[in-house]
């Protein structure tokens, strides 16, 4: 047990002022008795971009099952994983658990679906990529808001460690071992997901964490969908079977069950999070399984045309809006009655965080958008649509396509 305590994120680290340094400073209360991690942690279950989870497709969009795991449940998952082996190697658990429910806070509607699409919208109008870790980095960074104790609206504001974990988060983990680099770089230079390992080894298990939650989740969801049928089961019965108990169920605990303890027992400081030759065997053929009988399922192909029916429309829609100089005039002028919801909600986002005289006084935050700039514009509608939860994204659609 606690195999990594010389390594965590703590005072003895040689890490750790650049772990908790922010972009800038903090205000802070005479009483406040909580770490800088810990901070970091209430900054976001506090923030709206974290209650919109609820309604974030993890990958089945808008059933009528209340059991059917959403995004917010997923990154609870990941928190419930990562804190418990944390505990168990020595790591610092309020870092890990600050990482895990921020991880996801810049996903798109519709999932991962959603992520393609507006990838492929990103990449034909502004000539560079959307994907939801370097979004997710935007939301805190930028985007996401909070009230402090005098009533203004300012930016999260995080610490280094959780940006970082957050934006190297990808669960798509093609090597065994994860261990943390040794360079502090300017996190809004990384350019593709998974191609740059996390600073601390608490961000190395949040990744671990991540897909450990998924794998054996959307599993249980498949079933309770019947996406899978016994069939299916007997497949995956198979691959588990060298790897648990002969009287455990294939379902989502052992599955999580046997992969974290696989991890906690054969992560060490020389070598990182990582785990035995099996464990990693097991679990990539459980995500091969998922691939071939979940995500390429054709049920969920219907949906992804239908995802991207409502947001290649919302997207339309919102570049109608636009007329240099002004646009906001001209929102109100000619939609306001049309499109009142649409209308109304992107107009307070353009006020909220573009540039203009006469801000108010409550609003601190950083502004994003020049208003007299085509392109700013089309930032705005992408940093719009991607924040937007699936059923608030069917109801604009409901409203652009009624009459």
């Amino acid at each position: 047990m606690r195999e990594l305590y010389d390594v965590s994120a703590s005072e003895h680290n040689p890490k750790w002022e650049n772990m908790i340094c922010r972009k800038e400073h903090i205000g802070r209360k005479e009483n406040d008795i909580r770490s800088e991690f810990y901070r970091d942690y209430t900054r976001i279950i506090n923030s709206r971009a974290y209650r919109r989870l609820k309604q974030k497709t993890q990958v089945f969009f808008a059933t009528r099952n209340d059991h059917v795991c959403t995004r917010m449940e997923h990154v609870n998952n990941v928190l419930s994983i990562s804190y418990g082996a944390a505990k168990y190697l020595g790591l610092n658990e309020e870092l890990v658990m600050a990482i895990a429910v921020g991880h996801d806070l810049g996903h798109s509607p519709f999932g991962h679906s959603g992520e393609r699409i507006i990838d492929r919208i990103t990449k034909e109008y502004l000539k560079t990529d959307f994907w939801h870790e370097k979004n997710s980095l935007r939301v805190i960074d930028y985007s996401e808001t909070i009230q402090n104790a005098w009533g203004q609206e300012e930016n999260l504001n995080l610490t280094y460690a959780v940006r970082d974990g957050i934006v190297t988060h990808c669960g798509e983990i093609e090597r065994k071992q994860l261990v943390p680099r040794t360079e502090y770089i300017e996190l809004e230079d990384i350019k593709n997901a998974s191609s740059v390992s996390p600073y601390t080894y608490e961000g190395c298990l949040v990744k671990a964490a991540d897909i450990i939650a998924y794998l054996g989740r959307d599993i249980e969801d498949a079933l309770r969908l019947k996406i899978l049928n016994s069939q299916d089961i007997s497949r995956l019965d198979e691959i588990l079977k060298q790897y648990k108990k002969a009287d455990e169920a294939m379902n989502n605990s052992t599955i999580i069950n046997s992969l974290v303890t696989d991890l906690c027992f054969t992560s060490k400081k020389e070598h990182g999070i990582c785990f035995s030759d099996e464990g990693f065997m097991i679990l990539k053929k459980i995500k091969a399984f998922n691939y071939e009988y979940i995500y390429k399922n054709k049920r969920l192909r219907k949906y992804e045309e239908y995802a991207e029916l409502i947001i290649q429309s919302l997207f339309d829609v919102l570049m109608s809006f636009y007329k240099e100089g002004d646009t906001l005039n001209y929102i109100k002028t000619e939609y306001s009655t049309i499109y009142p919801e649409l209308a109304s909600s992107f107009s307070d986002r353009l006020k909220k965080y573009s540039i203009m005289e006469n801000r108010p006084d409550n609003l601190k935050n950083k502004m994003l958008y020049n208003l007299s700039s085509k392109e700013d514009y089309i930032i705005a509608v992408i940093d719009y649509i991607s924040s937007m939860t699936d059923m608030y994204a069917k109801k604009l659609f409901d409203e652009i396509t009624s009459f």
